[in-house]
């Protein structure tokens, strides 16, 4: 398999992370704020660290940028950058609803080539590399490929937990005849379940960053789906803006929703 060494880094990667946020899961634990006022957890700076630990021994001459590392940007001297959320979904675990995540994407000159997104609470890894498909595996049982859904409207919805917006509120009010469910989900397992085809349409209208989309953006792409800016151009993981500003993802492009009706 192309990419075989990274692929199963970084899954080693993503379970010592899940085992150590769970370790914290369990027991009580403060929150902290960041400058820009979002939490952050003694779970979110463990996991960094287990994840970096793993990654930088295997592979000390790539790039790495993680939402809890300052960027120093040497990234840019590398042939390729890991790009890592340590805990996708803080609030989720904050409010302990289990839907957070560890998020392992990485980037080489072409794009996204490899994408890790494992959920500690159901003991379940997504993952992919370019060209290989999209797979689904539970800890204890053999990997399982998965797709997309060949659903055209009506369609699945999903809509963010903790990231609620009026341009939202308006999708669902203006397209209601074109939707069969609405459900509320939090982190990158928003865009796996859309890859497992247990969902079709996701859309957010607000800021996310590079580490919240980077490796579920290869998973749909390789379940078969499509994830882009909400302009429709791909997500550059190369730009030294590490800010995106709205993107969509959809099991079918027959699914798109005009954005010019709200």
């Amino acid at each position: 398999m192309i990419l075989e060494r990274e692929l199963n880094t970084a899954i080693q990667a993503a379970k010592r992370a899940g085992d150590k946020i769970m370790e914290i899961y369990s027991k009580d634990f403060s929150v902290d704020l960041k400058k820009d006022a979002s939490p952050v957890t003694e779970a979110d700076v463990q996991a960094n660290i287990c994840i970096l630990e793993t990654l930088k021994k295997a592979f000390p001459m790539d790039g790495y940028l993680s939402e809890e590392t300052s960027d120093d940007q040497s990234r840019f001297a590398a042939a390729r950058c890991w790009v890592i959320d340590p805990l996708d979904g803080t609030k989720e675990f904050i409010k302990k609803n289990g839907e957070f995540a560890v998020s392992i994407g990485l980037v080489d000159h072409e794009g996204v080539c490899l994408g890790v997104v494992y959920s500690p609470v159901r003991a379940c890894y997504y993952f992919a590399v370019r060209g290989g498909g999209a797979y689904k595996q539970v800890e204890g049982s053999e990997p399982e490929k998965i797709t997309v859904s060949n659903r055209h409207q009506p369609y699945h919805l999903l809509i963010s937990r903790s990231h609620p917006s009026k341009k939202t509120l308006k999708l669902m009010e203006v397209n209601s005849a074109d939707i069969m469910s609405i459900t509320e989900m939090g982190s990158a397992l928003k865009g796996c379940l859309i890859a497992e085809g247990l969902y079709d349409v996701y859309y957010n209208f607000g800021y996310s960053m590079k580490w919240d989309t980077c490796a579920m953006d290869c998973i749909v792409h390789e379940a078969g789906g499509t994830m882009r800016k909400l302009d429709g151009s791909p997500i550059d993981y190369h730009e030294l803006e590490t800010r995106n500003v709205g993107f969509y993802i959809v099991n079918d492009s027959e699914n798109l929703v005009d954005l010019t009706r709200f």
